[in-house]
């Protein structure tokens, strides 16, 4: 299995620490998200991993792995950046998909590695304890995610009426297997460019769309249900809230960096 990185986004809610440096080389826990991010892989042997840059590419160029540049990093979103590496999706062997701004457990590496499924992403299933960590309203933040009697899913990314249409939370980590490579990036070179997805056009298409569009399009996506083992660190709040955490404790229920 190898691994493709989508690093390319500035991360402006993370202001001051990204005047200077791409959101995925913010630190926490003493080292860049990415960094610890790259240190679960390799220990895992997933060891050929390209990272798609954007905003200060040469932040991540200095780390000595392979990268590709998204130009259009600034007016494009998650799929548009992924399929500048469409290249490495060449069905030569499984790809994990990840976020950059994602950090987790070898364990939450494993249960997706090991999924025989075509298309499989990662879903906490005690999404309600991390969510409530950070605070506010669930209903405002949180997205859709249903599964049929299978564990496949057949809805997610969407907005949720009440908190029984969330039964997990996607993660960003996605796995496509090597005999599926080609058909998952052929169907988006075939999307209509004059249509709008989830109000996006499709330079700015979410992953979660996309991956609804395949379900909608007949291909099953299997769940890859872990209970925590993650975090995602999106804003200051949740890079100050998370370090409080850890200095108490009370985040290794929730994710252990040391894991």
């Amino acid at each position: 299995m190898k691994a493709v990185i989508l690093a390319a986004g500035r991360g402006k809610r993370l202001s001051p620490w990204t005047d200077n440096r791409p959101k995925c080389m913010v630190e926490f826990a003493g080292k860049p998200l990415l960094v610890r991010q790259m240190a679960v892989l390799k220990a895992m042997d997933v060891s050929d991993i390209t990272i798609v840059t954007g905003y200060r590419a040469d932040e991540i160029e200095n780390l000595g792995v392979r990268t590709i540049h998204n130009p259009r990093w600034s007016e494009t979103n998650m799929v548009a950046t992924l399929m500048c590496a469409a290249e490495v999706i060449d069905g030569r062997d499984d790809v994990l998909i990840a976020y950059a701004d994602i950090v987790y457990e070898s364990r939450v590496l494993g249960v997706i590695a090991s999924s025989e499924a075509s298309l499989s992403t990662a879903v906490d299933r005690g999404w309600r304890k991390l969510w409530e960590a950070r605070g506010g309203d669930l209903l405002e933040k949180a997205e859709t995610m249903k599964f049929d009697k299978d564990g496949y899913i057949i809805e997610l990314g969407k907005k949720p009426k009440s908190l029984d249409d969330i039964e997990g939370q996607y993660i960003g980590l996605t796995k496509v297997s090597a005999g599926f490579c080609a058909e998952f990036v052929d169907r988006y070179q075939r999307l209509d460019p004059n249509r709008r997805y989830d109000g996006a056009a499709l330079p700015n298409m979410y992953m979660t769309s996309y991956l609804q569009h395949l379900i909608e399009c007949g291909v099953r996506l299997k769940a890859a249900l872990v209970d925590h083992g993650w975090i995602e660190i999106d804003t200051v709040e949740d890079l100050s809230m998370y370090g409080e955490m850890l200095n108490t404790g009370a985040l290794q229920r929730l994710y252990d960096p040391g894991r």
